[in-house]
């Protein structure tokens, strides 16, 4: 998985945390929902511009 495909990390965005690109959606934003017990497509309703594959990438980050 290219990870560059869907996480940016800009200076300018969010103090430069790692953001889904074309969001202002932190990594950590979508890791703290799930732990608190939202599903993929819970946050995909509530943030229509996700996708799933977005949302797994953030995912992916943490297991290496």
């Amino acid at each position: 998985m290219n990870y560059a495909e869907h996480i940016q990390i800009d200076p300018n965005i969010r103090f430069g945390k790692p953001c889904i690109k074309g969001t202002r959606i932190a990594v950590y934003d979508v890791l703290g929902w799930m732990a608190s017990g939202m599903s993929i497509p819970e946050i995909m309703a509530d943030y229509p511009e996700l996708n799933e594959e977005q949302i797994a990438t953030c995912l992916k980050l943490t297991d290496e």
